[in-house]
């Protein structure tokens, strides 16, 4: 049993951890200017004269430049033709140069000019008077709606045909990136196991997770952690008053980081102390259920599939084979990359083909209700041979880390 072991503190654990980022390889210029000309390709295909990036996500996958979304309009229109140019107040005009990575003009607004007529105006510098232009999927409301209001001479779409056309498939180094920031998320989860014992809070292990993380060189620590104990692991995220750690109690923790913008998620589930019959039946049901979605992930196979696959295993199990509990009462993954949840959805009725360079989590999670919850999560990317695990799932019940 690794639960636990020696009485192991935490102090000692983070001792044990290194840092595993020094051979991190970040997006080159080389990769962020190949994305743009996938999109302008998209763009062609789909008639668009532009597309606007708008700041988070989007912007720094296409750009490089790392800005967060604000109630102020930052971000950049790409043309047609391959031009780039940015939409920045000007008050943070010399703050976004140090950030921007791509080439390309910055046009300033000031605080009492609207940002959405400075958009209409680059549109008509490039004798673009009408036609289809698409905006960011991910920007608010307000934006949307003062650009399509500030500008009705275009056809305003949603941009995520484009956006997701290029992010749904990632580059090996995107991979390998991913693959480097959930082996650290793995290390941190090994060591938590060590240091629990009854009467731990989860504020406390939440706490050692982070410091965890940072000593593995993620200086900002966990991107995120869901601890829950007992009957709290019924619901998947989480509980607004978490109980303590009692003996026998199921552990469920699911947490990652953040590695050169990209994100690792992973999901432990275990007894601390003596599983019951009822723990080990769910445990193992939900190994199978797991197993069989990964085996579902066949090149050309749909993502609803997948989904299918996974509750037929409940269904003949006697669990609920759709939606309701006792089941799994949410899709089996999601897509995985800059943003924690991103297309493509394992869900069923998506009729999205799996590829090569998806990635996406396989978390088909048990809730058995007024008991306890199982959740086994670990991500699998589409190879040119099938599927291919970033982690080991877990072993057993009684060894789940495998030693």
């Amino acid at each position: 049993m690794t639960i636990g072991v020696g009485g192991s503190t935490a102090e000692i654990e983070l001792e044990k951890i290194q840092d595993m980022t020094l051979n991190v390889k970040p997006i080159q210029i080389q990769e962020y200017q190949a994305r743009i000309q996938k999109a302008i390709i998209l763009m062609k295909e789909a008639n668009y004269k532009a597309i606007y990036l708008n700041a988070g996500t989007n912007l720094y996958y296409f750009t490089g430049t790392k800005w967060n979304p604000s109630e102020r309009m930052v971000g950049a229109l790409l043309f047609d033709d391959g031009t780039l140019e940015y939409i920045v107040p000007k008050f943070e005009d010399g703050t976004f140069k140090k950030f921007m990575q791509i080439d390309g003009k910055i046009n300033c607004w000031e605080e009492h000019e609207s940002p959405y007529t400075l958009m209409g105006m680059l549109l008509q510098h490039k004798n673009y008077n009408d036609g289809t232009i698409a905006l960011d999927e991910s920007a608010n409301y307000f934006l949307i709606d003062g650009v399509t209001k500030a500008n009705p001479n275009y056809t305003f779409v949603n941009a995520q045909p484009i956006t997701t056309g290029c992010r749904i498939q990632k580059s090996a180094n995107e991979i390998a990136i991913i693959q480097q920031a959930k082996e650290i998320t793995m290390v941190v989860q090994r060591a938590v196991a060590r240091i629990l014992y009854p009467g731990i809070k989860a504020d406390t292990v939440v706490e050692f997770i982070n410091q965890a993380h940072i000593k593995a060189g993620v200086s900002s620590g966990s991107y995120f952690c869901i601890v829950l104990f007992s009957d709290d692991s019924q619901y998947p995220h989480g509980v607004t008053v978490p109980q303590d750690l009692k003996d026998n109690d199921i552990v469920l923790i699911d947490t990652g980081c953040r590695l050169e913008g990209y994100l690792s998620d992973i999901t432990r589930t275990y007894v601390y102390g003596t599983p019951t019959e009822a723990h080990r039946k769910i445990w193992n049901l939900e190994k199978a259920t797991q197993q069989a979605a990964f085996d579902a992930a066949k090149l050309g196979a749909t993502c609803g599939s997948v989904d299918d696959a996974a509750r037929k295993i409940l269904g003949e199990a006697g669990l609920s084979p759709d939606y309701g509990i006792p089941g799994l009462p949410h899709r089996v993954g999601h897509g995985t990359g800059l943003d924690i949840h991103e297309y493509p959805y394992l869900v069923r009725g998506n009729q999205t083909l799996l590829q090569e360079g998806m990635v996406v989590s396989n978390e088909p999670m048990i809730c058995i209700p007024g008991q306890f919850g199982i959740r086994h999560e670990d991500h699998f990317y589409m190879t040119t041979e099938g599927p291919k695990w970033f982690t080991t799932p877990m072993h057993s019940i009684d060894n789940p880390f495998g030693y």
